[in-house]
């Protein structure tokens, strides 16, 4: 029985194999000299032979087998049979109508009244302190989840190079159904020079080891334009002045140019669809200072063409010699009529194609910056306020304040190139700068920085042009390179109060810029007044204000005198 029980009580404590760790493989090896002593006979003397000595050394470690008997550990199983309490033994607490007859006869009992009563308001406190904490329950779970904190963000996600020569970007174009991207390059100084290099390139921006078509103009192409209802079709201006259309489904050579003689007299810079019936009519411009209409149906010569010059005089007529050099170009197809145009003085103006006078052609001016508009497009949601980039500053403008911007940026270090709006998040601001930086301003967070800025590129940034989706960025340096950036989800929609918002902020700008462009106006007219000696009319005499105002004062602090003598009263 003794030995039964120490069988029971032995544990064995097993290992696996695979934790014994490598399989120890002992090999034969030659002698190593580890150390070479030399003797020194004038030490023999220290010394005393002695018979040789057998010694065992062991070069491992010393491993043994332990065998622990622990304490055993007694575990004893109890159990609670509660039953309800507080009845005599005679009571059978099984038996309904015995309790029931024991709590009557206790109720009718004097101190029942006074034992209840006296335990009622520990009671009482203990209910509402236990219906007081919940200690099940879940705090702060009706309340609404808070956004997370935004973080505004812009990286590149592909980048396409020129094949060959690298040539600055001229002009980028997304295709309005579909993935592609057109870009025109030319080098203006180079080229005049050299008519070896004049490809442009359409690229599907899946693919950015080869371009998909290569386009192949006469001449080099300054901008290439999508149809916006035919995704297939092209239109470009070249350096010469000439104009031409491109079918992607033909290939690469042009499928119209207009001839010479009817062409500008310098290079054009922008070519824009306009509305039309048949989706054919696109119009273009140049430092000529001439705005011309074709029709790629039929290229042999212009529908229509007006002189960009600021007559003063109604009887004076247009002249090409006082032209104004065109360095950008705007349409909105919703105001089919109606186009503008930044000069190389700096200057914005607004025409009208209907027209019958000079005046009437060209019915607004801005003065926008003091060198020329490098960009001037306007805003997808509010059509009455566009963007302009020149110089240093990009400026956001409404067409009823023609003496001032509402909005502008701070004046950069470096020299700004291009501009745009986003489609889709319409409050954005995407500006491209000489330093390669993409710079983003929302007009709803934050007016006085930009929100995001990213380096994309050493070299300078010339072109930007987002995407329809609102996400996508296109931008163009000055070394061929395409730089297709992202922008953060928050940078690319548009929430449901922002229309709303910024309709606030506009109108708020708008209503400022009136009220200074009124008090200004005052000003001139009265040192016009001083300049030519005349007298001041009364109603436009400062004295009467500055009476009224005092009579206003007056009145006030005698008001108010009153009111503190009455609280002094009381």
């Amino acid at each position: 029985m003794d030995k039964q029980e120490k069988t029971e009580i032995t544990y064995e404590y097993t290992r696996r194999r695979k934790y014994f760790g490598k399989q120890t493989l002992f090999e034969d090896h030659g002698p190593e000299m580890l150390v070479s002593i030399p003797c020194n006979p004038a030490l023999y003397k220290n010394y005393i032979l002695r018979n040789p000595v057998n010694v065992a050394i062991q070069n491992t470690g010393t491993m043994s087998e332990h065998w622990v008997n622990s304490v055993r550990a007694e575990y004893t199983t109890s159990g609670i049979n509660h039953v309800e309490g507080g009845w005599p033994k005679d009571i059978n607490m099984n038996d309904p109508e015995a309790c029931q007859r024991y709590r009557r006869k206790i109720e009718k009992d004097d101190a029942y009244i006074h034992a209840v009563m006296h335990l009622g308001h520990s009671m009482e406190h203990n209910i509402l302190q236990n219906n007081a904490v919940d200690m099940y329950q879940t705090y702060y779970s009706e309340l609404p989840s808070i956004p997370p904190v935004e973080r505004s963000s812009c990286h590149t996600v592909n980048v396409y190079r020129e094949p060959g020569t690298r040539r600055p970007i001229r002009s980028l174009s997304w295709q309005a159904e579909g993935a592609r991207l057109a870009s025109a390059h030319a080098d203006i100084d180079f080229m005049r020079n050299n008519r070896s290099l004049q490809f442009s390139y359409i690229w599907d921006i899946e693919n950015a080891n080869a371009p998909e078509l290569i386009i192949k103009p006469p001449q080099p192409l300054l901008d290439l334009q999508y149809n916006p209802r035919d995704q297939h079709i092209l239109v470009g201006g070249m350096l010469n002045g000439q104009v031409g259309c491109w079918d992607m489904r033909k290939g690469g050579e042009p499928v119209g140019i207009c001839p010479p003689h009817v062409a500008h007299r310098d290079l054009v810079r922008n070519v824009l669809f306009v509305h039309s019936k048949t989706g054919s009519e696109f119009i273009s411009s140049s430092p000529d200072g001439v705005v011309k209409w074709w029709d790629i149906r039929s290229m042999n010569e212009p529908t229509d063409s007006m002189i960009i010059d600021l007559v003063k005089l109604p009887s004076e007529t247009q002249s090409i010699d006082r032209a104004l050099g065109i360095s950008a170009l705007e349409y909105e197809s919703t105001i089919p009529t109606r186009f503008m145009v930044g000069t190389e003085t700096g200057l914005v103006i607004g025409g009208n194609r209907k027209g019958k006078t000079p005046l009437e052609k060209l019915p607004t001016k801005y003065e926008a910056h003091l060198g020329p508009v490098y960009a001037l497009q306007r805003n997808p949601t509010f059509l009455k306020n566009f963007l302009t980039v020149g110089d240093w500053t990009a400026r956001v403008w409404s067409e009823d304040c023609r003496e001032s911007s509402i909005l502008w940026t701070y004046s950069h270090s470096t020299k700004l190139t291009d501009g745009a709006w986003n489609p889709i998040r319409f409050s954005l601001m995407l500006v491209t700068q000489w330093n390669g930086c993409l710079s983003c301003w929302d007009l709803l967070r934050r007016r006085s920085a930009p929100i995001v800025t990213a380096q994309l590129c050493d070299e300078p940034l010339l072109k930007v042009r987002p995407h329809e989706g609102g996400l996508l960025v296109a931008c163009g340096s000055s070394k061929g390179t395409i730089y297709l950036a992202e922008l953060s989800q928050n940078l690319g929609t548009a929430d449901k109060n922002d229309k709303q918002l910024l309709t606030h902020i506009l109108e708020r700008e708008n209503k400022r810029e009136r009220i200074l462009e009124a008090r200004m106006r005052e000003l001139r007219l009265k040192m016009r007044q001083d300049r030519d000696g005349n007298q001041l009319t009364p109603e436009a005499d400062p004295a009467v204000n500055d009476r009224d105002l005092e009579e206003a004062t007056t009145e006030y602090m005698q008001m108010v005198s009153e009111l503190q003598a009455q609280q002094k009263s009381l």
